[in-house]
């Protein structure tokens, strides 16, 4: 039994009992008496319960209990030291995402479980040390236009944004219907309706120089068009009119892409010598062909013709840059 399933059973036998003799907790708790007293200790120092020692009635009783008040309990949420590591463990991933995105909004209970578990052999700042989250190419997030994104995606409220578009170095503002955020590659995204370009659209959160919540309520677009729109195709830059790549690693490379998954209807095989043939649907060849060009001269594309053309001039464009 760990210390924080003692103190679930202290305060049980507490709130039935008005006096709890030494023996009882002790043969129930099944520590020695120098733990319990630690234990007591701690629930009076750290969580205030009222808990003292009747020398007539010869037992521990909660204060309130003598004089017909409502018994102590243990404030708030309560978990055993698995669910506290589980759940500072988690808290630690998701401030990975983007530092203080949640901080706010679970602070408070953090701070508790972070008491809780102190002196524990997985304590908060062991978990911080022994897990590593290395965040590459992230693109830093104010958490005002993150909030107001999110806010405005869950209300189904309309969004007015100054956007910086980077492909075009273009800054536009736009009034956005926010359909969904996405979290892809260490950035967040805003699926929306524009209604400056009358129609669907990814937003980099980061890329929002301004932002505004509407009192106008968002235009709703169903699940079936956002994902016939936004998710059918290769990537973030995707659209209703997709093509299938089909590309082959050597099998070398195979070893690490078999197992990867680049998009969920893609179809693949294995060759006789090792290679892997892969297959995705995509509409945007932009981010494929960033993709293909990192696996270099492990990688070739075999479909369509002018995929296989773009990714030849690309090579070609970076090769002029070391002659």
């Amino acid at each position: 039994m760990d210390r924080t399933e003692r103190f679930y059973k202290i305060e049980h036998l507490l709130a039935e009992r008005r006096v709890v003799p030494v023996k009882v907790f002790l043969e129930d708790l099944e520590v020695s008496l120098a733990t319990f007293k630690r234990d007591i200790e701690y629930l009076r120092s750290r969580l205030n319960a009222p808990i003292e020692w009747d020398r007539e009635a010869g037992g521990y009783r909660y204060v309130d209990s003598a004089r017909g008040a409502k018994k102590h309990e243990l404030p708030g949420l309560w978990f055993n030291a698995s669910e506290i590591h589980a759940l500072l463990t988690m808290q630690h991933l998701l401030s990975g995402l983007e530092p203080g995105l949640l901080t706010p909004h679970v602070q408070p209970l953090l701070a508790r479980l972070r008491t809780l578990l102190s002196g524990d052999d997985h304590s908060p700042g062991e978990i911080e040390r022994r897990i590593r989250i290395i965040r590459i190419a992230a693109r830093p997030v104010k958490l005002q236009f993150f909030e107001l994104a999110a806010t405005a995606t869950l209300k189904r409220r309309r969004l007015a944004v100054t956007y910086w578009a980077r492909s075009k170095d273009e800054t536009t503002g736009r009034e956005l219907s926010p359909q969904r955020l996405v979290f892809y590659r260490a950035n967040w995204y805003l699926d929306a309706w524009c209604h400056l370009r009358n129609g669907l659209r990814s937003f980099s959160i980061d890329g929002i120089r301004k932002a505004e919540l509407r009192d106008a309520r968002a235009k709703n677009v169903s699940e079936t068009e956002l994902d016939e729109h936004l998710a059918s195709g290769y990537g973030i830059y995707s659209g209703k009119r997709t093509e299938w790549a089909r590309l082959r690693f050597s099998a070398t490379a195979a070893r690490w892409v078999a197992s990867e998954e680049w998009h969920p209807k893609q179809r693949s095989r294995t060759g006789a010598d090792g290679s892997y043939v892969l297959e995705i649907p995509y509409s945007s060849d932009q981010e494929l062909v960033m993709d293909i060009l990192r696996h270099g001269a492990d990688v070739e594309v075999l479909a369509p013709e002018k995929l296989r053309t773009g990714v030849k001039e690309a090579l070609a464009a970076a090769l002029r840059n070391y002659r």
